[in-house]
C-alpha cells in the first residue's frame, strides 16, 4: 500500500433556509422577470453585497400558477426557482440549487432535451406543458418529493437513468472520477476488472462501462427490487452484454481478482436518519442507513477487499461525513482523499 499525506476535507450538504431567512425574502416577478428588493436590515443580511433578495411569503401546498397562453420556458424557471427557494425545500439529490432544479423540471417538461438555456428559455409552452409543471411542482413542495421521483429521471456522468422509490438517486462525487478513468491511480494500458458494490440504480456500473469500453463489470446489491431498476437502465442504455448484474451481499458470489473496485454502500448513522431533512426520507432506508456509526458496510469492504483486489488494483470507496470517522478507526491504512472539482467529498482511495 502506498502512503499519502492527503488531508480529509468534510463538506456538510447544505440545509434547508430557516424560518428567520425565508421570512426575510421576498421576490416580485412581473412580465416573466424578476425584480428584486433588498434590504439592509441587520436581521435580513443574508443575500450578497450588502442585501438579500425578499421572496414573498409562499405557503408549500400553493404552487407556481402557470396560466398564459404565451408562457415561455424562461418565466417557468424564474417562478419555479423563486418559489422553490422560499419554500422548504432541500436541495441534496444531485440539484445544486433552486435555478439548476427549475432548469431541470423545464427541460423535463418540454421534452425538448436541450439544456443549452438560450435554446430551452425562449421556446413557448403549451396549457398542457404548463399543466404537467403545475402538477409536478405541487408535489414537490407540499410533498418535499424529489424531483428525480416525479420526472422517473436523474443525470449522472452526462447519462439519463430511471429511478424510482425503489432506488437511491444518483449524485455520487464519483462520477469524476470515473469520467476521468480514475487517472492517474489506475493503470489505462490494461482492459480492467471492475466490480460495483451496492449498485443501486446501476449508474456506477454503468459509468465505468463507458469510461472503459473493453471492461468486464460486474455489479451487485443485496436488494432484488434495486436490481430490477438496475437491469431497466442496463438495458436501455445498451449494456446488458457487458454489465453482469448480481444479487449478493458485498462480494458474495464474486470470483476472482478486480482490478478496480468501487462502491457507494449505506453511510448514515441509525440513529441520523430520523433527522434527515424530508426529501432523503423517501430514499429505501436499507440504502442510506449503516449501524450506530455509519461504519458497517464501509468496515466490511475495507476488511473483504483485499481478497478481491488485484496487484496494482485500485478501491474507491465513498463514504461521505463519515470520512473522519472512518480515517480514525483504520489509522494503519494509506487513503487517499483526492480534491474534487466539482464539489463533494468523502471519497477515498485505496492501492493495492
Amino acid at each position: 500500500m502506498e502512503k499519502s499525506q492527503a488531508k480529509i476535507r468534510i463538506s456538510t450538504p447544505p440545509g434547508p433556509l430557516n424560518r428567520e431567512t425565508r421570512a426575510a425574502r421576498r421576490l416580485s416577478v412581473s412580465s416573466g422577470r424578476m425584480k428584486c428588493r433588498r434590504t439592509s436590515s441587520r436581521a435580513s443580511k443574508v443575500g450578497r453585497r450588502g442585501g438579500a433578495v425578499r421572496l414573498s411569503p409562499w405557503r408549500a401546498n400553493t404552487p407556481p400558477v402557470f396560466c398564459c397562453a404565451t408562457l415561455r420556458f424562461c418565466s417557468l424557471v424564474f417562478v419555479w426557482a423563486a418559489r422553490l427557494a422560499g419554500g422548504r425545500v432541500h436541495f441534496g439529490h444531485g440539484m445544486g440549487g433552486a435555478e439548476e432544479e427549475a432548469l431541470a423540471l423545464a427541460n423535463f417538461v418540454s421534452r425538448s432535451g436541450l439544456w443549452q438555456r438560450r435554446s430551452l428559455l425562449g421556446r413557448r409552452m403549451s396549457a398542457a406543458v404548463q399543466a404537467r409543471a403545475r402538477t409536478i411542482a405541487l408535489a414537490r413542495v407540499s410533498r418535499r418529493l424529489p424531483l428525480a421521483y416525479l420526472t422517473r429521471e436523474a443525470w449522472f456522468a452526462g447519462m439519463r437513468f430511471y429511478v424510482d422509490k425503489r432506488v437511491c438517486i444518483p449524485r455520487s462525487p464519483l462520477a469524476e472520477l470515473i469520467e476521468a478513468g480514475f487517472a492517474p491511480w489506475l493503470n489505462p494500458s490494461r482492459a480492467p476488472r471492475i466490480i460495483d458494490l451496492c449498485t443501486g440504480s446501476g449508474c456506477i456500473a454503468a459509468a465505468c462501462a463507458f469510461a472503459f469500453p473493453d471492461a468486464e463489470i460486474v455489479a451487485t446489491d443485496l436488494s432484488p427490487a434495486a436490481l430490477s431498476v438496475a437491469e431497466r437502465n442496463v438495458r436501455r442504455l445498451g449494456l446488458a452484454g457487458r454489465v453482469e448484474l448480481r444479487r449478493g451481499d458485498l462480494f458474495a458470489g464474486a470470483q476472482g481478482k478486480f482490478d478496480l473496485i468501487v462502491a457507494n454502500p449505506p453511510y448514515v448513522p441509525d440513529g441520523a436518519c430520523v433527522s434527515l431533512p424530508r426529501e432523503y426520507r423517501h430514499e429505501p432506508r436499507m440504502a442510506l442507513a449503516a449501524g450506530a456509526d455509519g461504519l458497517a458496510i464501509a468496515s466490511r469492504i475495507l476488511e473483504e477487499a483485499p481478497r478481491y483486489l488485484a496487484e496494482g488494483g485500485l478501491l474507491a470507496l465513498e463514504v461521505g461525513e463519515a470520512a473522519g470517522d472512518l480515517a480514525a478507526s483504520h489509522p494503519e491504512l494509506p487513503f487517499l482523499w483526492p480534491s474534487l472539482e466539482r464539489g463533494g467529498e468523502g471519497v477515498l482511495l485505496l492501492r493495492a
